[in-house]
């Protein structure tokens, strides 16, 4: 039976082991148990599926995947924390626990984690990778993010984040939350909010709205991308001054391997006018204007 991580469990199983729940771990644990059926129920698992899961918490979704996937793997950066989600554990052979930070940087997992999935799925048949996770509010970004930049990539990403993420990743061209996070995500996956959930179903209570996202990355949409680490780099730098005109923010963003006139050239074979923004263009934009940025410092350095 999965451990009920409802609030009197987790009060009860913190007091007894002289815990609280670490804010600079973003902690902030779900409640709901219906909620929690629901993430593991919209990723929809099978035995191929190896799970990634970045904070373990009490275990609770952990267990209830455990049950349904072929692996779970679940990482908890709270060495206080870690140990008592193991004990949850002991009667299942298809759960690996790490203790450790998920991330080496904002812009990297951490290695030992991405080893540890690969080497995984290795072990199991057709396996595929998930991302399944109730995520901290503070790594949920580089997590989803990063997780796009390894092999193999997952086929299915479903987490519980801050609610004003969750619209920035789906919102559309020439919206405010529009960015280079919903560029990138958007440019290789399909995404939708699944539900919106108040601070009362968490313990401790948030101080905002989260949201489930449901991220379905498709292979046709990647192939797309020449080279996703220039293209995740191009908008990202391009971001960086969204509120100059898309010229300056590319010529900025390319300014040591490309001329101002060379970013013109860009700009007026897409036929884009010099005043247009970069919230303006869509992802399929985005993907051709890297395509000829790339093809333009090669054709520059040869």
């Amino acid at each position: 039976m999965a451990p009920r991580q409802t609030f009197s469990y987790l009060q009860h199983q913190f007091a007894a082991a002289g815990l609280q729940p670490q804010t600079r771990f973003g902690q902030n644990f779900l409640i709901d148990l219906n909620l929690v059926e629901l993430i593991a129920k919209t990723a929809e698992l099978t035995p191929q599926d190896v799970v990634l899961e970045v904070g373990t918490g009490m275990g609770s979704l952990t267990t209830i995947m455990a049950a349904q996937a072929g692996h779970v793997l679940t990482v908890e950066i709270d060495h206080f924390l870690a140990p008592l989600a193991q004990r949850e554990f002991e009667r299942f052979d298809n759960i690996t626990l790490m203790q450790q930070d998920a991330l080496k940087s904002k812009n990297q997992l951490h290695p030992q984690v991405v080893e540890t999935l690969v080497g995984i799925t290795q072990s199991i048949p057709d396996a595929k990778i998930k991302l399944v996770a109730n995520l901290p509010y503070n790594v949920a970004t580089p997590i989803l993010s990063n997780l796009l930049d390894i092999q193999p990539l997952p086929t299915r990403m479903v987490a519980t984040i801050q609610r004003e993420l969750a619209e920035r990743i789906t919102a559309p061209i020439s919206c405010k939350d529009y960015s280079a996070l919903s560029i990138w995500i958007q440019a290789q996956c399909q995404a939708e909010i699944v539900r919106i959930m108040p601070p009362a179903v968490f313990w401790p209570r948030p101080k905002v709205d989260s949201a489930i996202l449901d991220i379905r990355p498709q292979s046709e949409l990647r192939s797309r991308i020449e080279d996703p680490h220039h293209f995740h780099a191009l908008i990202r730098d391009i971001f960086l001054h969204r509120r100059k005109f898309l010229r300056s923010a590319l010529a900025s963003a390319i300014k040591d391997r490309a001329s101002k006139a060379q970013v013109d050239q860009i700009l007026k074979s897409m036929e884009l006018q010099p005043n247009v923004r970069a919230e303006e263009l869509t992802p399929e934009q985005f993907i051709q204007l890297d395509r000829l940025v790339r093809t333009m410092i090669c054709e520059s350095s040869s």
